[in-house]
This record gives structure tokens, C-alpha cells and sequence, in this order.
């Protein structure tokens, strides 16, 4: 299967603008439950990063990702990657409950860090990681793929800075995702996933901060229910929620895992961007039973409607843009207060949600 039609190995490739020279920069990959490791190295590679390490417990992870990085090494232990004073940055991607204290430990042996989404699964973790980054000085970033590794996400961004629709208003976000044949045993025990709102919605809850310009936002509504799961029962295969900003803007989004088998890819993204001037509608992974390929934006204001094909475009500049902040210590890819504000909306949202029965 593609990586279009596969979300677990969801690795996009770009065309590459280091903006580094070769060794300037390197990274390690550890812990690799999830696919999206794969994406994370990809972007830091492509922008110029050298992956040295990867580690995981499993030796046939590490054999896959070497497969694909046939420059990096297999280390040891997670050990030999904290006492390595070249590794500036661990990119990670654990079992959610894990990834905040992979985090941690990176952090203090003075290491950025890079995890996949969600970041953290709990806000007892959220508050722990704070302290953390406080006292070592150091990044807790996130992969937050939905919008940093989609050409039409990053294109409607540019859009919106330009003043393109006006002033945000909502934000709808919709994010299926198929379940697929095989699933590690952790995915279906919510003490290790967080639940769907804290997990695949991190997605959601994060572009809408990016997009509407809200710094904060209460949770109006959430729900969660297992529908089609009972052999799972601690298993969330839908949720949605609403959520209003502290500048007046509002926030529609649904999660789940329904995609149907017909669908030519893992799930049909889609995001609405509604501004005082016009409004843009992303449609992200696949234009159905049209085109068969992803990256659609769809614009209309007061002067026209307009699709942009984003394929091959603005490209991913977040890698480039974290792999400098690293060095400099700027905040241009993502403020920290951004991630730990979409974490702790996804674990707020979680927490207030009614389970439909």
C-alpha cells in the first residue's frame, strides 16, 4: 500500500532545501511505535539534518527506519543516543502515554525534542514537561503532520497571513482515518492513547489555534462514543467537539475511524476556513472520485472561485524553520506556548467529553 493510502506510514517528500550544510545538524530517531517517525525524519533530512542514531527495543523498527536511512546507525540503548554530544535533537515517536516522558529524559541529558502527536496524553504529564523545559532550557516540539506536512495546509497559512478571506471567524476540521488490519495491542487501551480527542484530534484542536489566531479557547461541547468496537471496549472510534476562542472565533471538528475501503486513501481530511471576506476549503489527501491525487485548495471571495493545485509549492518549511531554532534558540517553526496550548486543550477537550452510548 502507498503513502497515500496508508496514514500509519504517512511519510510525504517534498522537494529538498537544506538549510544547513552536511553534519551541521544531527538528530536521532527512538522509540518507533508509530509510522509517522517516518515523516518527521524525512522533513529534518530533507532540510538538511543528518540522522545518526536510531533506537528502538524492537530490532526490526530499527532495521525498517535503517532500511530508509541507510546512513544512520543502529545504537545500542537509549543511553548511547543522550551521551552522544553531537545529537542536538531526538525525534520520537512512543506509545502516547510514553511520549512526554521520552520527552523528559531527553530534555535533561540536554537534548531538543520532537515527538509526534499528540505531545502528552494527560495534564499531570503537561504540567511535568513544563517544569522540565523550564529548567533545562530546552524544546519540546511536535509533529503536528496534518498541517506542517500537507502543501495545501501550508499554502492556506500563507493565505490567511496575506488577509486573503479577511478575518477568521470558524474553522471546521474533519479527520477520518481508517483503521486498517493490524493495530499494536496499546492502540485499543485508552490509558496508553489518550482517547480519540486527545489522539488523532490533536490534529484538529492545533490547526484551529494556527488558523483562527486564538491563543486560548474553552471547550463548549465534546463527545466520544464506540460505535462499531465492542470487542475493544476501552476503544474510541468517534468523537467531535466545539470549542470557542478567547478572540471570538469558534471551532467545529469530528474524528474517526470509518474511512471506508473505496476510498482511494487512509482518510478524507478536510478543513473549512471561513473569513469575514471568503473562505477557503482544504481538501487535503484526495479530491473524490475526481482527481486522484491530494492537495486541493479551494478559494472564493468577492472577486472569484478559484482551486489551487498546491502539489509541489510552498513545500514544508517547518523543518527547516525547527532545525534553526534549535541552533538559534528562535521560536519561527512553533512557539512552545503553542504546542503546550494545543496539548492542553486536547486533554481538556477528553476530559469534559459526554460518551454517546
Amino acid at each position: 500500500m502507498s503513502n497515500r493510502a496508508d496514514g500509519l506510514n504517512y511519510a510525504p517528500k517534498g522537494n529538498a532545501k537544506p538549510v544547513v550544510e552536511p553534519g551541521a545538524f544531527y538528530f536521532a530517531a527512538a522509540e518507533l511505535e508509530h509510522g509517522h517517525i517516518n515523516g518527521m525524519c524525512n522533513g529534518l533530512t530533507e532540510a538538511g539534518a543528518t540522522l545518526k542514531w536510531v533506537w528502538d527495543p524492537d530490532p526490526k523498527k530499527v532495521e525498517a527506519l535503517l532500511a530508509k536511512f541507510p546512513g544512520a546507525k543502529a545504537a545500542r540503548c537509549e543511553q548511547e543516543i543522550f551521551d552522544d554530544p553531537q545529537i542536538q535533537l531526538v525525534a520520537g515517536a512512543a506509545v502516547p502515554a510514553a511520549r512526554a516522558a521520552l520527552g523528559m529524559r531527553a530534555m535533561r541529558a540536554g537534548k531538543d525534542y520532537f515527538t509526534d502527536k499528540t505531545p502528552l496524553t494527560s495534564l499531570e504529564q503537561l504540567d511535568e514537561v513544563k517544569k522540565t523545559v523550564a529548567e533545562t532550557g530546552k524544546k519540546y516540539m511536535c509533529y503536528f503532520s496534518e498541517r506542517l506536512h500537507v502543501e495545501s495546509a501550508v499554502y492556506a497559512g500563507n493565505l490567511v497571513a496575506d488577509g486573503a478571506i479577511g478575518r477568521v471567524l470558524q474553522v471546521i476540521g474533519m479527520g477520518p482515518h481508517r483503521l486498517g488490519a493490524v493495530r499494536p495491542d496499546w492502540f485499543w487501551r485508552k490509558a496508553d492513547y489518550g482517547g480519540i480527542l486527545t489522539d488523532i484530534a490533536s490534529h484538529q484542536i492545533e490547526q484551529y489555534l494556527f488558523y483562527s489566531g486564538a491563543t486560548d479557547a474553552q471547550v463548549v461541547y465534546s463527545q466520544v462514543a464506540n460505535h462499531h468496537h465492542p470487542e475493544h471496549p476501552e476503544f474510541e472510534d468517534f468523537g467531535d467537539a466545539m470549542l470557542q476562542g478567547n478572540n471570538g472565533t469558534t471551532n467545529y471538528f469530528r474524528v474517526d475511524w470509518f474511512t471506508p475501503d473505496g476510498l482511494d486513501t487512509w482518510g478524507d481530511g478536510r478543513l473549512f476556513i471561513l473569513g469575514t471576506d471568503g473562505y477557503i476549503e482544504l481538501r487535503k489527501y484526495t479530491n473524490v472520485a475526481t482527481q486522484g491525487t491530494g492537495n486541493h485548495l479551494f478559494l472564493v471571495d468577492h472577486k472569484q472561485m478559484k482551486h489551487i493545485d498546491c502539489n509541489n509549492t510552498v513545500g514544508f518549511p517547518y523543518f527547516g524553520q525547527l532545525i534553526l531554532d534549535c541552533l538559534g534558540r528562535t521560536e519561527n517553526a512553533m512557539t512552545q506556548e503553542h504546542v503546550f496550548k494545543a496539548a492542553e486543550l486536547c486533554c481538556k477537550t477528553q476530559m469534559k467529553a459526554v460518551r454517546v452510548e
